[in-house]
């Protein structure tokens, strides 16, 4: 076959010489919360944008009466994710068919197929293949500690590193929460409404929930696609409700709350030093 060079290495002609964004989650609903904004942003720009999910989401609970009779989570679940992939621009979804674990401590987390179980490697080569069919030149992943400790993130942020390793993928990002500004808006919001005050969580309690503003790197406004951001969350059914806060909240309220999606990039900072994860990168224009 003919080949191209893109960033130095041979693609087939037929794979488009553009920016390729790939999004690593572990479940499906994932990639609009954490990663949904960047997407829409960079489809929007003419980049190429591929979503690769660990699990089909086994695990999650679903309302009775939101599923056909018989229908399977899993099945549903990856309906959903491929019409929030299309509601956010992405041109592929791929699926790696491990097992959602449940949550940190359950038995679950021991089924034998289950991500949590997966050994590293062999999980990285999986991903990786989709790497260099991509030619990707950006990789999203988890903190270190999947941003509020559950397994399947934790091992998205091991196997995403590792396999971007392996298909020589330099620029990799880590989607995380900014536990420092979510500490900020609910203190603006206690003083605004007193009452609701009692109703907030407490953050002191949540020392693994996000990560500290000054580990932060990256900051990507993405007001402007914060409606697809909504629709592809909507689209998620069996998982957010249309009365969940999410949708249900004010739409300025749930711009601030949701209108900047923030990374860790190993060697850049200190400080929040980037803005765009595409930045410099060729569109397909």
């Amino acid at each position: 076959m003919v080949q191209a060079t893109k960033n130095g290495r041979e693609v087939p002609v037929a794979l488009p010489v553009m920016a390729t964004l790939v999004t690593f989650h572990a479940h499906p609903d994932d990639e609009c919360i954490a990663t949904g904004g960047v997407m829409a942003k960079a489809a929007a720009e003419g980049h190429r944008v591929v979503l690769v999910v660990a699990t089909r989401g086994e695990r999650g609970e679903v309302a009775e009466g939101v599923l056909d009779p018989g229908e399977p989570v899993p099945k549903r679940r990856s309906a959903e994710t491929r019409a929030s992939a299309a509601v956010l621009g992405a041109a592929r979804v791929v699926f790696l068919d491990y097992i959602d674990s449940g949550m940190m401590g359950e038995a679950t987390n021991d089924t034998p197929g289950s991500f949590w179980t997966a050994d590293v490697d062999e999980a990285a080569d999986h991903l990786a293949e989709v790497l260099r069919e991509e030619a990707a030149d950006v990789l999203t992943v988890y903190d270190d500690h999947g941003g509020y400790g559950h397994p399947d993130h934790i091992q998205v942020h091991r196997v995403g590193h590792r396999a971007a390793e392996r298909a020589g993928v330099e620029r990799v990002y880590e989607a995380t929460m900014n536990r420092d500004e979510i500490r900020r808006l609910m203190a603006a919001s206690a003083e605004a409404s007193p009452e609701a005050a009692a109703e907030l969580p407490d953050m002191d309690d949540a020392a693994d929930f996000g990560s500290p503003e000054a580990m932060i790197t990256a900051g990507v406004d993405v007001r402007a696609f914060l409606d697809k951001k909504r629709d592809a969350m909507r689209v998620h059914a069996s998982q957010i409700a249309e009365e969940h806060f999410m949708l249900a909240m004010p739409d300025e309220d749930f711009a601030a709350a949701f209108g900047t999606e923030w990374f860790i990039r190993a060697g850049q900072g200190p400080g929040i030093t980037e803005t765009d994860l595409m930045a410099g990168l060729p569109t397909g224009d």
